[in-house]
């Protein structure tokens, strides 16, 4: 049903001046930039709650994926995981030095989602949108992770910019260059934004982002805790052009095989150049709540870090796709299999902070 191959054309890959946005930014002229612009680190989340990790050895190994992927990024930039001070002695142990620990208490690892959104003026200006986190609508316990985001403009000196929404950034993926994507089900849901309509929380999306443009899929209600996040299926890789991944065999009765079918749908019928990465079949873990995304990698300074599956032939297809879309950046995979189990990614545990 999908192609593996573009739609739309790819044009020249990696042929993208970051010059700053092409559009009219938000009211006090910050946006977003793009996620493969220079950073200046990466911020991460240390796990530590037992309320969500009640088996140890989970946890640890949490622990230690959480460290081999900041290991990782920290080969190419700076990356600062935020602990509280009592759990830097056990949290080092697993980390590089090059690693730098920050005395602000957590309680998970999903620092896309509970940690800082940085904007830019174009001007040498830098600040934090707030998107408040709540837990993916009070599911979980977040009396730490939905303190992060102030803590850190705290620490950094940086002013707390509202955006009036509750949420998270995994739930809207950008291009930096005006356009955003979401899910319906992780914005126009009464466990975030009560009462508010879908024009509504567009509104202050494309303010809060700095963005003029919105598509729109419908998404899945309640099936998972994120209420089916972007960024697990769709990633932009540059203006106006997308990263998908589906799979080869659609399950009408499966309702995110449904849903990401009608994503794809309508990404294309906008015009967007369109790609598609099928689902990893042969995978190490085989439950039906893994998440086994390849589409939730994230981009740093020189590198693009991944997730593979176990699955030969699909694992070296991610490859060669991001490397085709990134072609000036090394492309890593990593065994991050805790994170899928936990219905997330790469891209979920991590957080750009651009350099201005």
């Amino acid at each position: 049903m999908f192609r593996r191959d573009v739609v739309g054309g790819m044009g020249a890959l990696g042929a993208i001046t970051l010059t700053g946005p092409s559009f009219a930014q938000s009211g006090d002229g910050f946006y977003v930039p793009p996620e493969e612009a220079r950073h200046q680190r990466t911020f991460m989340q240390w796990p530590v709650n037992r309320r969500v990790y009640p088996d140890p050895v989970f946890l640890d190994m949490a622990q230690q994926t959480i460290a081999d992927v900041a290991n990782t990024i920290s080969e190419f930039e700076p990356v600062t995981m935020l602990a509280a001070v009592s759990d830097h002695a056990g949290a080092r142990k697993k980390l590089s030095d090059r690693v730098e620990l920050w005395d602000i208490p957590t309680e998970d690892l999903w620092c896309r989602d509970a940690g800082p959104i940085f904007v830019i003026d174009g001007r040498g200006g830098i600040a934090m949108r707030h998107i408040q986190f709540n837990g993916w609508g009070e599911k979980q316990v977040n009396t730490r992770d939905s303190q992060i985001a102030g803590l850190v403009a705290e620490r950094l000196g940086l002013d707390l910019l509202p955006s009036g929404l509750q949420g998270e950034a995994g739930g809207v993926e950008q291009d930096g260059h005006g356009l955003l994507l979401a899910h319906e089900s992780s914005w126009v849901n009464d466990n975030r934004n009560p009462g508010r309509s879908r024009d509504e929380i567009e509104t202050n999306l494309l303010r809060a982002y700095g963005a003029d443009r919105m598509i729109w899929s419908k998404g899945v209600w309640g099936e998972d805790i994120t209420d089916y996040h972007i960024d697990s299926l769709a990633r932009f890789t540059g203006p106006g052009r997308v990263l998908i991944n589906l799979p080869d065999d659609l399950d009408l009765s499966d309702p995110f095989h449904v849903a990401a079918a009608d994503t794809y749908d309508r990404i294309v019928a906008e015009g967007l150049e369109v790609e598609v990465i099928p689902e990893p079949v042969r995978r190490r873990i085989a439950s039906i709540d893994f998440v086994a995304s390849y589409a939730n990698y994230y981009v740093c300074n020189g590198g693009v870090i991944a997730a593979q599956f176990g699955d030969g032939e699909t694992d070296q297809i991610a490859r060669d796709t991001l490397a085709k879309h990134y072609p000036k950046r090394e492309i890593v995979t990593l065994n991050v299999d805790p994170l899928g189990e936990m219905g997330g990614g790469i891209h979920c545990a991590t957080q750009q902070m651009p350099a201005v």
